[in-house]
């Protein structure tokens, strides 16, 4: 399966950001939970992610385990919900090509709206968040 983007950049046009996707996993036996981001117009080989994981076969999150886990519904997964995961139990997975990126936009917990960051900024959150996360070559 690969997630594409359908057209949404209209909404993002005037940010001057980098807009990403981001999509919540969870893998085969529903124990470990993985938000995956990434630049909103590329593509996302679930079967590619599930090798360079190595966690078996991976499936979306449901809806009651967004809420458990993140705070949030559907729509509006974004890292910003981690400060939700005070058992930091969610890994979060970057493409490495966000580092590059000066600016980075995510939905702040609805996804009627973007909240731009600085990307140090962003990596100081991170690091306050306590959850691990790393960067990976994503596509």
């Amino acid at each position: 399966m690969v997630f594409e983007h359908f057209g949404l950049k209209k909404y993002w046009k005037d940010l001057d950001a980098t807009h990403c996707k981001n999509l919540f996993f969870r893998n085969h036996k529903g124990n470990k939970h993985y938000l995956v981001v990434f630049e909103h117009e590329q593509n996302l080989s679930v079967k590619t992610l599930e090798q360079m994981l190595k966690q078996g076969k991976l499936s979306f999150a449901s809806e009651w385990r967004m809420e458990k886990y993140l705070g949030v519904k559907p729509g509006s997964v974004s890292p910003l919900a981690l400060v939700n995961d005070s058992e930091n139990h969610v890994k979060i997975f970057f493409d490495k090509n966000l580092q590059n990126a000066e600016k980075i936009s995510f939905h702040p917990g609805i996804n009627t709206a973007s909240l731009v960051i600085n990307f140090k900024d962003f990596i100081r959150f991170m690091d306050f968040t306590g959850n691990e996360y790393e960067f990976l070559d994503l596509y």
